[in-house]
């Protein structure tokens, strides 16, 4: 029998338990894939946790690449020995798993299972944020938070490519280096950050790309410009509690957003569009994904600590 990791419970890491169970068979429009990388994403740990309501028994993840294996009833356009990845998935903490057709994206030949379970989620994240929610114009400055992060790292080479002026906030001298390798113009610490970006742009950025919440939503509005931007994208220092609109009027007329990649995957040929783009500049190498850890399988609960502690640099995966 193959094995995945069930929790029986919410409860912290320890919950995370590697067990045997049975092969799922695919329903209608799924793809039943042998899994070879897993992405390790924060809503995995909000899930595990509690904080994002789950039924239990439960197995964690969202994001997987590998090799399909068997089809269900009306898939066409996918065949067994296929390369598939998925940010839209459901309980791929497992050799194997269903990932819907509809949702899957296909893998070229020179991308790696880690790297290819690496990208999905954050990668096609870092896209809508730079192409869509607020597409930074050659010139412009952008804050970027926890830049040494999977999403920043990305977010920050695809700002590049488009011209902008990257700033990015770090918490050591590793992660620093890790986001000036990714272009970074200006990088920095949390403490005071806002002085630092108004000092560097003369009065505020452009656009400030918050996915770490709570601990840097004040300090984000203060960092903007008249009719300044900020795209909140996360939450992984905490979920940003309600706040007086008003607050925007005094910052200078601020606009808000706080966008899912949901929303950004609206159709197969956004999907698609997004996920190609993003293949095709690793293949070109023009985007370059920062891997800071694989773990295996039956150590996610190491992962999901690891994570947690905000101690870890670019992308997690496991491996079965």
């Amino acid at each position: 029998m193959p094995n995945a990791i069930v929790a029986d419970r919410a409860g912290g890491p320890g919950v995370l338990k590697f067990r045997s169970v049975e092969r799922p068979a695919p329903g209608p429009g799924e793809l039943l894939v042998e899994v070879s990388g897993i992405g390790v994403n924060f809503i995995d740990t909000y899930q595990r946790s509690g904080v994002y309501p789950v039924p239990f028994p439960f197995t964690p993840g969202g994001e997987a690449a590998g090799r399909v294996v068997d089809v269900g009833p009306d898939v066409t356009g996918f065949s067994a020995g296929d390369r598939v990845a998925t940010a839209e998935g459901a309980r791929t903490y497992a050799e194997y798993a269903l990932i819907p057709a509809a949702k899957a994206l296909r893998v070229p030949d020179g991308v790696d299972d880690e790297t290819a379970a690496a990208i999905p989620l954050q990668g096609m994240t870092a896209h809508y944020l730079a192409t869509s929610v607020y597409p930074a114009k050659e010139g412009e400055w952008a804050l970027v938070h926890a830049g040494a992060g999977g999403t920043g790292l990305l977010l920050t080479q695809l700002l590049k490519s488009r011209g902008a002026r990257v700033i990015t906030t770090v918490s050591t001298d590793e992660k620093a280096e890790l986001s000036r390798g990714a272009g970074a113009d200006e990088v920095i610490g949390y403490d005071g950050f806002t002085e630092r970006v108004r000092a560097i742009t003369g009065g505020g950025a452009d656009v400030v790309y918050d996915g770490v919440g709570k601990s840097t939503f004040d300090g984000s509005l203060a960092s903007l410009r008249v009719r300044g931007f900020l795209a909140l994208f996360g939450g992984a220092s905490g979920q940003v509690p309600p706040f007086d609109l008003q607050r925007l009027n005094s910052s200078g007329s601020i606009v808000i957003t706080r966008p899912s990649l949901a929303a950004f995957l609206l159709t197969p040929e956004e999907r698609a569009m997004r996920a190609s783009d993003l293949f095709d500049a690793v293949l070109a190498d023009r985007l370059k994904v920062h891997i800071g850890g694989v773990y295996p399988l039956a150590d996610a609960a190491a992962a999901h600590a690891d994570l947690e502690s905000r101690s870890t640099t670019g992308k997690l995966v496991l491996r079965p």
